[in-house]
């Protein structure tokens, strides 16, 4: 079967693996639409275990099962999860599934952009998720990171009626507009550093929108009553978005960390002008329990987040360096699909 495999940000080949083995308690899917990932381009993270298939938003149909699998069979729909929970550690006990050390070792087999995917065990019982037949393929594949992005909004505490700033209007800036407009948000304001993006946050939901080139968290208050936000989410990975995000916080307030930065990157935090006194909290998330899949497919359904606007380009398998190209860039782009059959 074809994959495209990963050797950098600039190096994606089209090249030959064998046809995945399944055993009795596992499924082969063939992949029809695949979404890179702002993660899938984080080349220090990615660079020391090349080469590799990469690709974990994904959507496709079952193709063959074993033969202890009864709850789904050849032709069904799914999207599944690369990332599956164990249910019963210390972490999920607590709501934490996503610090699991089962989710972090699980994975299906190769990766999305390929032909075919082997879904293990664990996986087929925990991380399958029927498509209803109202929802495309393109837009199933947005179910895992709205998945993660309906977690770090539950994480932090979202509240209705109140002001969501969100730093960084890529994808994941994107849905987490979409998202907090439809949960009944007071006012979401965006930034970034480009005019295209900007425009993608208002035609998201955005209410408002500034350059982060010029932000200042004087320039928030002139637009959200004299206050700062009581939600501030950091999509972007620059120490310098890091560091609007904490300074634009209302006392009170929560600073939801939705991405990682560059590798070995520090952020000094002024102390006493943001903590004390303030009852700030800073809170991170990362990935999605079954449960946010399942609240993100139902969503993506019932067109309460709409996703499909967001998909500006379309590849097939042998140009997925194209889109690696488009995304590490992050210029005039937003979603990236690619769609292996082709």
């Amino acid at each position: 079967m074809r994959v495209a495999m990963y050797y950098s940000n600039k190096d994606v080949r089209l090249e030959e693996l064998p046809k995945p083995a399944i055993g009795e308690s596992e499924m082969l899917v063939r992949v029809e639409a695949s979404g890179i990932c702002g993660s899938d381009v984080m080349e220090w993270y990615r660079i020391d275990r090349v080469p590799l298939v990469l690709g974990h938003e994904i959507a496709g149909t079952v193709v063959e099962t074993g033969k202890r699998v009864r709850s789904y069979k050849a032709g069904d729909r799914v999207v599944v999860a690369h990332h599956v929970p164990c249910g019963e550690c210390r972490y999920c006990r607590d709501g934490h599934e996503t610090a699991c050390d089962t989710l972090r070792k699980t994975n299906f087999d190769p990766g999305g952009f390929s032909e075919l995917i082997r879904v293990p065990k664990i996986n087929v019982e925990k991380g399958v998720f029927l498509i209803p037949r109202s929802v495309s393929f393109e837009e199933a594949t947005f179910v895992e990171p709205l998945a993660c992005i309906i977690r770090g909004q539950r994480l932090a505490g979202f509240k209705k009626g109140k002001t969501v700033l969100v730093v960084g209007s890529g994808i994941s800036g994107l849905i987490h507009i979409n998202l907090a407009k439809s949960n009944g948000a007071k006012r979401v304001i965006a930034t970034d550093i480009s005019p295209y993006r900007l425009k993608a946050a208002l035609r998201s939901g955005a209410d408002h929108v500034i350059d982060a080139k010029v932000y200042t968290p004087e320039k928030l208050k002139d637009l959200n009553e004299g206050h700062l936000a009581e939600l501030v989410i950091i999509c972007a990975g620059a120490p310098s978005a890091f560091e609007q995000g904490l300074r634009s916080v209302d006392r009170g307030g929560t600073v939801l960390v939705f991405t990682a930065a560059g590798k070995n990157e520090k952020l000094p935090v002024p102390i006493n002008d943001i903590f004390w006194r303030n009852e700030i909290t800073i809170t991170s998330s990362y990935g999605g329990s079954p449960q946010d899949y399942v609240e993100a497919m139902e969503k993506i359904r019932s067109r309460r987040v709409s996703v499909y606007d967001m998909i500006t380009h379309r590849f097939p398998l042998k140009d997925t360096g194209a889109g690696f190209k488009l995304v590490a860039e992050a210029d005039e782009s937003i979603k990236v699909i690619i769609e292996p059959q082709k």
